[in-house]
């Protein structure tokens, strides 16, 4: 039995860890690496092990570093199931097809280029026709349903709580008459965050392979991130100015729609116009509708209450598909809260509503997630006082906010107690999913309660269980 790391190795993104057994292959996620753009084509493009031979897939959650490299993987010669829970499977489709489009298109854009330049067009990483034939080998299962997805492996998933769908990945390995548990966790969400179920902690396993994205740091409570969007909607109305939210389609959509239904319901802030502009968010949105299984206690109770009937619907709330809806926004002079993707402010619509705001020091811009370096989100997040966009220079006169306590990843608190929740059991952890200095920091906050046996493996290395 081996596990080797190909992606999420020393790094954040592109979740891909390959277990061996009995002579089959069966591959943890298959996500896209995001990084700058040259370095990105090359890594998502070439697989360290041949598709083909890769026997099933089994999926954490949607999110694209952990689902997005699936269309090139199938386009390569893959042919096995890919297996996730239903809402997974639901926010696979359309994720991996909006990316099949953005591959395309920026194909398109960097073939003029090199076209100038006297060089021949590069192919796009996948097309939206390879992500519908990947959709095709999506499979479906519940909750703590066992399948079989090799010989010889009983898997399991069970509520990771990070997004809708997403799921730790249990296995029972047997090889020559000797059993190993193995747990992927995937990524690990909050506890008590809106919307989701609280994460289920590890047990009975043997080896574990943890997210480390946070393992420097703690977030504030989901109460203060409330707290806080509140404070900043007030603050920016008595201005007359304009919210403006960069946001992901999954999950921080949701979570913001919901917080302002709360916010209005119960007269925390004024009754403002709330702008959903993104087509990727309203149609994840339809799916989270769909799925109200995943959701919470305290959601289920608010939405029987609502006289709505809805956590994401409300009079004051507008989703916008089309582009002449999305340009009659900016026709609204006095207060609106405007969220829209991308979530780091890189493609989008939210180019065009911060091309449109970014100049008047009555808006806000409000950043609720990480971001990358080098995005223009990061670059706002950091203070500077010309940006660019669509190629145009632009000063930033609106004030930009940040909101910490919205990460729907786990914070050093949980992660220590999600690890240590085997303590005594598991004979080692691989931390995965995070930079040098987070991973080696918790280590060393490991260490301190006594688990020595943990590695931050390196990519492509592989390990003998």
């Amino acid at each position: 039995m081996k596990i080797s790391f190909h992606g999420a190795a020393q790094t954040v993104t592109g979740s891909r860890h390959l277990i061996s057994i009995n002579g089959s292959r069966l591959l943890l996620d298959c996500g896209l690496y995001q990084g700058r753009r040259k370095q990105t084509y090359e890594r998502n493009l070439n697989f360290p092990f041949k598709s083909s031979e890769i026997d099933a897939v089994v999926l954490s959650h949607a999110h694209i570093d952990h689902s997005g490299n699936l269309p090139n993987l199938v386009r390569q010669g893959f042919e096995g199931p890919i297996y996730c829970t239903y809402p997974t499977k639901h926010l696979t489709d359309i994720m991996t097809r909006d990316s099949g489009h953005i591959q395309e298109y920026d194909v398109q854009f960097i073939n003029k280029k090199r076209a100038k330049q006297g060089k021949g067009p590069i192919e796009p990483l996948y097309t939206i026709e390879d992500a519908m034939r990947a959709a095709w080998q999506l499979v479906g299962v519940e909750y703590k349903h066992p399948f079989e997805p090799v010989p010889g492996v009983k898997a399991e998933l069970v509520e990771a709580g990070h997004i809708l769908g997403s799921a730790g990945i249990v296995l029972e390995l047997e090889e020559n008459r000797r059993k190993v548990r193995l747990m992927f966790s995937g990524d690990i969400g909050r506890y008590e965050l809106p919307l989701l179920k609280d994460p289920v902690l590890p047990a009975d396993v043997d080896y574990l392979i943890m997210e480390s994205t946070y393992g420097d740091k703690s977030h504030a409570p989901p109460d203060q991130a409330y707290d806080d969007l509140q404070a900043i909607i007030q603050r920016t109305v008595s201005r007359g100015g304009k919210v403006i939210i960069p946001s992901f389609a999954v999950g921080r959509t949701q979570t913001l729609v919901y917080y302002l239904h709360q916010m209005i319901e119960k007269g925390d802030i004024p009754n403002l116009p709330v702008f959903v502009d993104s087509p990727l968010a309203i149609n994840v949105t339809d799916i989270f509708r769909q799925h109200s299984e995943c959701f919470d206690a305290e959601t289920i109770d608010f939405m029987a209450k609502d006289p709505h009937g809805s956590a994401f619907g409300f009079d004051l709330l507008q989703y916008t598909r089309s582009v002449e809806e999305s340009k009659s926004i900016n026709s609204y002079q006095g207060p609106v809260v405007i969220i829209s993707a991308s979530g780091m402010a890189e493609t989008g619509r939210i180019l065009h509503h911060l091309r449109n705001n970014i100049d008047n020091p009555n808006n806000t811009i409000l950043v609720t997630s990480w971001m990358a370096p080098h995005t223009l989100g990061r670059r706002l997040l950091e203070g500077v006082k010309h940006v660019k966009i669509f190629g145009e220079k632009h000063r930033v006169n609106a004030r930009v906010e940040h909101i910490d306590g919205l990460s729907a990843h786990a914070g050093q608190s949980a992660l220590v107690e999600y690890a240590t929740a085997l303590k005594g059991r598991v004979k080692e952890i691989f931390l995965v999913h995070g930079e040098g200095k987070s991973a080696t920091t918790l280590m060393e906050v490991l260490s301190e309660r006594g688990m020595e046996d943990v590695q931050y493996p390196e990519m492509g290395q592989e390990v003998e269980i």
